[in-house]
């Protein structure tokens, strides 16, 4: 099998162009722990409207807080769920909620912002700039889906509904996957040849990868992960009666707390041995490849941990928040190795 080098230069060609990329991806990492901050503080609906531009300034005086706060109290979350907050106790969970949607909004400037400029100094060829244009309006329509998935706790729900607030994060993997992949470009010079069947092998594990995290955001949602503490067994049993008690049966994986939590509890390990597989076949194609693929293998085992030590200490929200950053970690390896093993030596990229 061909082991040899692809030192093709990078297609953008500047340095500034890649490491504003980079910035923007981890922006978007950023991002995506505000999520997690604001969704384990149960902070998500404490903004019950959208306003693009009037947002960006939180209350500054008295009747405004007030104001807020009484659209607040009309939301059922408040109703059945926080009866008698003060209004300083809403101050906290506001401030998550005005966060995160101030940086998305930051993330979008940085990013739209030298994209034009870069694109309009040659920086950047017409090939990348339409990809990246795509990207921002990915961005753009991410903040409609987030807004969307708000609404939906503000009216009979308590909470967003989960399969909403999946839909929320596997725009923000998709957002980032796509916008690392070029970042990469400008990071991963040297390229190995791992043959046809480890690269198709290598999207199969970040598939399992996307689709872990996809039921992890389920489990989030439906509050699922404090419902059976115990590992590898639920409640002294592999498969609880509750994991099928749903009618129609079609509507346990995605709304049955049981069987999502049962779902995700398994890709997990499903998907680290795929990610191992993935990684001794690479290793094997390439003996020379370098201490990526070593750091994926560890962070993919330390992600289970973490996963397990989220589920024993019952959701405890420093571990879950850590859990997400390893998720991400783990991506972030996946997709570096996949793009130094993305195409033979000899290939384009």
């Amino acid at each position: 099998m061909n082991t040899g080098l692809d030192t093709t230069a990078s297609e953008h060609g500047a340095g500034s162009v890649t490491v504003w990329l980079t910035l923007c991806c981890a922006m978007v990492i950023a991002m995506m722990q505000l999520g997690a901050i604001t969704r384990l503080t149960q902070s998500g609906l404490s903004i019950t409207s959208w306003d693009p531009i009037i947002g960006v300034v939180p209350p500054l005086d008295e009747t405004g807080w007030r104001r807020a706060f009484d659209a607040y109290r009309a939301t059922p979350q408040y109703r059945l769920l926080n009866p008698g907050m003060t209004l300083e106790a809403f101050r906290e969970i506001f401030f998550w909620e005005w966060l995160h949607r101030l940086w998305g909004r930051l993330i979008g400037l940085v990013f739209a912002v030298p994209l034009a400029v870069f694109w309009a100094r040659g920086r950047i060829g017409r090939s990348l700039g339409l990809r990246l244009t795509m990207i921002l309006a990915l961005g753009g329509f991410q903040g409609f889906v987030g807004w969307f998935m708000v609404q939906s706790g503000l009216v009979e729900r308590t909470s967003v509904s989960p399969i909403r607030l999946a839909l929320h994060l596997d725009m923000a993997v998709a957002i980032y996957s796509l916008l690392l992949w070029q970042a990469l470009a400008g990071w991963t010079n040297t390229r190995f040849s791992s043959g046809a069947g480890p690269r198709r092998h290598g999207w199969v594990a970040f598939a399992c990868l996307v689709l872990t995290m996809t039921w992890g955001a389920l489990v989030a949602g439906l509050q699922a992960g404090s419902m059976y503490t115990t590992w590898p067994l639920m409640a002294d049993e592999l498969l609880p009666a509750a994991v099928t008690a749903m009618d129609p049966i079609w509507l346990n994986p995605t709304e049955n707390p049981a069987m999502v939590q049962f779902i995700h509890r398994w890709l997990g390990p499903f998907t680290l041995v795929m990610i191992l597989g993935w990684v001794w076949r690479c290793r094997r194609a390439a003996p020379d490849g370098g201490i990526g693929l070593g750091l994926l293998a560890a962070a993919t085992l330390a992600q289970v941990g973490l996963g397990l030590a989220t589920l024993l200490s019952q959701v405890e929200h420093l571990i879950a928040v850590a859990h997400q950053a390893g998720a991400m970690t783990v991506l972030t390896l996946l997709l570096y190795n996949l793009r130094r093993y993305h195409a033979p030596a000899t290939g384009r990229r």
